[in-house]
């Protein structure tokens, strides 16, 4: 939570020297109880907070930079405040009186009702206050701040803030820090001095070492949101935090230690032997996790680099199945993040997500979508119930989107190769868009955009003459990562296919300068094992070797798995021989890192090289993996190519 300029936004600092006077004044009679005192009596103790009839001004920090103007305490305002009553003598009835209080406390549902019940008691504990303190902020503050800003008008909250004030020194543990808290996500001044009183002692009994583990959590979530990753304290916590018992702690306590670390841990300065002990308790309590614990915790992990991890990652990966549908937005796109960072795959996850995001696309927050269709496209799962979702999604809400997200919704159909049931609709709308927003689009993104389109036979033709520009070259080659290998071999297919499939295009054409000589081709590209058993089943079909050639560049900047040479008359010819070369035949060896995940569809990048070799002149022949790797001799993987590559009968050249 980032709070707003803190300059002339104090808490009682432009009160009146006369109303200040009077505050003092009343300090004197007011006498809070610490938890280390124990009193005889707990009502000899209460306080009563008077009224103040001079007016003093409460100036609250909250977004969009707005000041109320506060009235004085009511003349009948009266509020009695007492401290950790767990060591007064009437302790068992008191703390039976605290329960009732929360219970009562929780089932009220709006600030004023909280209100009229703080102002019927007679004896409250600081704990008790503080507890309703962050219960009023529970109530009154979503994602766009404060949404009742005349609660700070009430009298009794202005009494409480007051009390917590004068009295920070003798308060609990729990009720200073709790009150801390919600305050905080009220967004008071942090420099006001009430703020200031609280802060000041929270980090006095830190450095004393008298907080405990959940208190030191407590203080390092409200440090974090007030201060963020640059308070120095924050380190100071976590150097008392490794002091502490770990095993014992709960599910709270060891998400606030990760979060913490999270923004404390620096080069050089590492804290992993207090990761590991956490790692391993986080381990056993990984099934009792909530969805927003898992989450975080995922985040953690992966901004922590814990590689190592991977029990604890594998765990809470296969625990958040069962929260897809209970993620927010946030939460679901921190899982994706570790599931992709990390390298998990769990299927049961895919199809939780195929069940919710259909119900959910006109609900989710556009980068909530783009890093789903993100996790689809780099673990290679097409998954058809959530590329139709969004591509319906896109339809209606594409004006909405930012560039990027354009971008991520897109390119992962053609990444994919696939054509959803509402493609017509789709690639309209995209046209749309394209026509409207086109100098929106950062270089590079838009070159994947285009790109992908075209993989799936969707040829923006309208936009290839800004691409291949002089002017849209050089800005695409100021803009990191720069005409690179991967940017210059799209602009290379994007010449290619409308050379290929779109004679009509009349525009500019792409210097050769910009072209590549070969498309890269990914290591993992060609199946090694898939590929040799080819090779050897080829051996045994045509006796020499010579008879083939493998991994053949072209003119046309692929290369080709296997290549086979035929004559006139049908006839095999050696690979090496040049002339008389009537027919050539492409053997694309396609293992499964060319399709789809669990899928026999091929990728786009094998489908778009498949049909331009045989608009090149090649007769293609497809070995895919699920039709050899039943086979289980090489003779009959010699006939099955055989029947694969020679319909019909040919012989061989002498």
């Amino acid at each position: 939570m980032a709070l707003i300029s803190r300059k002339s936004f104090q808490l009682y600092s432009s009160s009146t020297p006369a109303s200040r006077s009077a505050l003092m004044t009343l300090s004197k009679r007011l006498n809070l109880v610490s938890g280390q005192q124990k009193p005889q009596n707990c009502s000899s103790v209460a306080m009563r907070m008077l009224c103040v009839k001079d007016k003093f001004q409460y100036t609250f920090c909250r977004k969009k930079h707005v000041q109320l103007q506060m009235q004085s305490l009511s003349v009948n305002e009266a509020v009695h405040l007492c401290g950790d009553m767990s060591s007064c003598t009437k302790s068992n009835n008191v703390w039976m009186d605290e329960q009732l209080f929360f219970k009562k406390l929780n089932s009220l549902f709006t600030s004023k009702e909280i209100f009229y019940f703080l102002s019927s008691l007679e004896v409250m504990s600081d704990t008790m206050a503080s507890g309703a303190l962050q219960k009023i902020s529970e109530l009154e503050v979503d994602d766009n701040g404060l949404k009742n800003p005349e609660l700070l008008e009430n009298e009794v909250f202005r009494a409480l803030c007051f009390q917590f004030e004068l009295e920070s020194s003798k308060l609990s543990n729990t009720g200073l820090l709790n009150a801390l808290q919600a305050l905080i996500k009220l967004r008071i001044d942090p420099e006001s001095t009430l703020m200031m009183s609280l802060l000041s002692e929270s980090e006095e009994r830190l450095g004393r070492g008298q907080l405990t583990a959940e208190h030191l959590c407590a203080l390092g979530e409200s440090l974090l949101e007030l201060e963020g990753p640059s308070c120095a304290t924050l380190e100071q916590i976590v150097n008392h935090m490794q002091e502490r018992d770990i095993k014992s702690w709960s599910p709270r306590e060891i998400v606030m230690v990760y979060k913490i670390l999270q923004v404390t841990v620096r080069e050089g300065k590492q804290w992993q032997s207090l990761l590991n002990r956490l790692n391993g308790v986080t381990l056993r309590a990984a099934s009792q996790l909530s969805p927003n614990f898992v989450s975080v915790i995922l985040n953690s992990l992966v901004v922590l680099r814990q590689t190592r991890a991977v029990l604890l990652v594998t765990a809470l990966c296969k625990h958040s199945v069962q929260h897809v549908p209970c993620f927010t937005d946030h939460e679901l796109v921190n899982v994706l993040e570790a599931f992709l960072y990390f390298g998990q795959k769990v299927q049961i996850f895919t199809e939780a997500l195929e069940r919710h995001v259909p119900k959910s696309i006109h609900t989710m927050h556009p980068q909530t979508v783009s890093k789903v269709m993100q996790y689809c496209c780099k673990k290679m799962i097409l998954s058809k119930p959530i590329f139709d979702a969004v591509a319906e999604g896109f339809i209606s809400s594409a004006d909405r989107l930012t560039t990027d997200q354009i971008a991520a919704y897109i390119i992962p159909f053609g990444t994919l190769n696939y054509l959803p049931p509402s493609a017509s609709s789709l690639f309209r709308k995209l046209e749309t868009v394209l026509h409207t927003r086109l100098r929106h689009f950062q270089p590079p993104t838009l070159l994947n955009l285009l790109h992908s389109c075209v993989l799936i036979q969707r040829y923006p033709i309208n936009f290839l003459p800004k691409i291949f520009s002089p002017y849209f070259l050089q800005k695409l080659q100021a803009h990191p990562p720069g005409l690179n290998r991967v940017a210059m071999s799209q602009l290379t297919q994007l010449f290619l296919t409308v050379t290929l499939e779109c004679p009509f295009y009349e525009g500019p054409k792409l210097l050769s300068k910009y072209q590549v000589k070969a498309f890269p081709t990914p290591q993992s590209s060609l199946d090694v094992h898939l590929f040799k058993r080819v090779k050897t089943g080829l051996l045994y079909l045509l006796k020499k070797r010579i008879y083939f050639a493998s991994e053949v560049s072209t003119p046309y900047f692929y290369v080709v798995d296997v290549e086979i040479k035929l004559d006139e008359e049908g006839f095999v010819l050696p690979a090496a021989q040049l002339e008389e070369v009537h027919r050539r035949i492409a053997l694309c060896v396609d293992g499964q890192n060319r399709f789809c995940a669990h899928s026999h569809n091929l990728l786009g990048e094998e489908a778009i090289k498949q049909r331009h070799l045989q608009l090149l002149g090649y007769e293609v022949v497809q070995i895919p993996f699920f039709e050899i790797e039943s086979l289980q001799n090489t003779r009959k993987i010699a006939d099955y190519l055989y029947k694969k590559i020679f319909p019909c009968t040919y012989g061989l050249s002498n």
